[in-house]
């Protein structure tokens, strides 16, 4: 099962592409670390999606 736990909202498709590309380059504690800033419970965010 997987949960969505971090979501960032961009207008532009490329703007998006390179915050996953820059995201992906980060180390693992580095994106803990911006979770638990916005969502500290690591509450499943799929609902605000719709």
């Amino acid at each position: 099962m997987f949960r969505l736990v971090y979501v960032e909202s961009y207008d532009r498709a490329d703007e998006a592409i390179a915050r996953e590309k820059q995201l992906k380059r980060w180390k693992r504690d580095w994106k803990i670390e911006l979770i638990e800033r916005e969502n500290l419970e690591w509450r499943d965010l799929s609902d605000l999606l719709t």
